[in-house]
């Protein structure tokens, strides 16, 4: 058993898994996982029985460009599996900014921390009605903290 590093268009990983596990399946291939870790762009990491395997599941699919020849040890990939849930500077209260995905440049109220998720739930300020949101702690820089405020006011 070996863990492969397949080379895909970037930002069609997940069309491209898809397509090498339905192959997988059809063909009753030896490949054991397939996965396309948060923030890897351009690759997805295939765990198979040999490389012959990977090859026949990835040969001639759209935005399949190639195997890396190197057989990756799990020591080298799993903080992208398995990420180490830093000791996050965020506290309920803080107002956050959104720095990735839908909400980006939006700022809101952290109402709950999910540390063992990495998640925070925030309060949108720019909204008409408060709406939680929930976004990974990495999308989110704080900005404001309230006992900041409390001792500028004092």
């Amino acid at each position: 058993m070996a863990i492969y590093i397949v080379k895909v268009t970037t930002n069609k990983e997940a069309k491209a898994l898809e397509m090498i596990a339905d192959k997988a399946r059809k063909k009753n291939l030896e490949i054991y996982s397939i996965v396309n870790p948060h923030g890897l762009r351009g690759y997805i990491i295939v765990e198979a029985l040999d490389k012959d395997s990977v090859e026949e599941a990835a040969y001639n699919l759209p935005y399949v460009k190639g195997i890396l020849p190197k057989v990756i040890t799990y020591d080298e990939i799993k903080n992208m599996l398995q990420p180490e849930i830093e000791d996050f500077n965020i506290e309920v209260g803080d107002i956050v900014e959104m720095i990735a995905d839908t909400f980006k440049n939006e700022k809101g109220k952290v109402m709950r921390i999910d540390k063992k998720k990495g998640e925070v739930v925030v309060s949108l300020l720019g909204a008409a009605v408060p709406i939680p949101v929930t976004v990974k702690m990495d999308n989110v820089r704080v900005i404001r903290r309230e006992k900041d405020q409390e001792d500028e006011e004092q």
